[in-house]
């Protein structure tokens, strides 16, 4: 799989949009933009991005997931986020609505940032689409262009203003029905074994000690890739030949090593940020896995 599509790669691929100046801190802290979808490419290929996206669609289509995919055969709202990798196929010629893209750093500058992450339409494993009826419609569409007319506009808050429309957009969606019907695919195994792995990678390096692993069991891949846990292991077994938690375990084993020799990090610290909750537990971790304890490695390699 690619690697993440970047925000300034997303616009490369953008009719017209390439040349344009659009910084990636355009709000002081963080990206927002928001257009109209008859301005993009219709094609989104199956990518993971590293920005937050929200579509209003109009138009026929398929969205394709892990091991699942979805007919849009009426406006629907899509919340993509950072973790879940999908494509978007167009089904017909007419396709209009509004879309805004967004990075970590612009809805981290909000006193309700909790309220935005955890919620249905962005927590990992939450369902990413739903139906607005025809009265909600109208709502979430005047939402979209009031964003579009203060992203054009000179007022000194607007970020402040964009903010609350993103908040006002999510919870008007909320109050629509999620999809329900998914349909499935004949090489699901091999799609959620490759999607695991590269979920997986992502993880890592762990760059500094104050942030542990987002995932960190079978359960929370399955979880983050919306599929059950029983198919999760099933899949990565059957084509890597190797479970699931011997992956996790190998992986992490791999990143403890390189912190201890890399690092001046006390063990403490490279146990916390590797997700174990006290560091015995990772000593005796590591010791399984590499015959050695974390001290025993620093000290031999000295």
């Amino acid at each position: 799989m690619n690697s993440a599509e970047s925000v300034t790669d997303f616009y490369k691929r953008q009719p017209g949009f390439a040349n344009l100046d659009l910084p990636l801190n355009n709000t002081g802290i963080g990206h927002f933009n928001v257009f109209s979808r008859e301005s993009c490419t219709l094609v989104s290929p199956y990518n993971r991005r590293d920005f937050y996206k929200t579509s209003l669609i109009i138009g026929r289509g398929k969205l394709y997931y892990a091991d699942k995919w979805i007919q849009i055969d009426r406006p629907a709202m899509l919340f993509a986020n950072p973790v879940v990798p999908y494509a978007w196929e167009p089904e017909s010629a007419a396709q209009s609505g509004w879309y805004c893209v967004f990075t970590e750093e612009f809805i981290q500058h909000s006193e309700r940032i909790e309220s935005l992450k955890d919620s249905p339409l962005f927590k990992i494993g939450s369902n990413p689409i739903y139906f607005p009826n025809a009265e909600q419609l109208d709502e979430i569409s005047t939402i979209f262009k009031k964003m579009m007319s203060e992203m054009n506009s000179d007022y000194a808050h607007k970020d402040d203003i964009l903010r609350s429309y993103l908040h006002l957009l999510i919870h008007e969606t909320m109050k629509s029905n999620p999809a329900q019907e998914f349909g499935s695919y004949t090489n699901a195994s091999t799609r959620v074994s490759s999607l695991f792995l590269e979920l997986l990678e992502r993880q890592f390096p762990v760059n500094t000690v104050h942030t542990g692993l987002q995932l960190k069991s079978p359960g929370d891949y399955a979880h983050a890739l919306s599929v059950h846990i029983n198919h999760l292991n099933r899949s990565v077994k059957e084509t890597t030949g190797k479970t699931t938690s011997a992956h996790i375990a190998g992986r992490i084993a791999q990143e403890a090593r390189a912190l201890l020799l890399h690092t001046n990090w006390n063990i403490s610290d490279i146990a916390y940020s590797l997700g174990f909750e006290y560091p015995s537990y990772f000593t005796n971790f590591f010791r399984k896995h590499t015959g050695m304890s974390p001290n025993q490695l620093r000290t031999t390699t000295v």
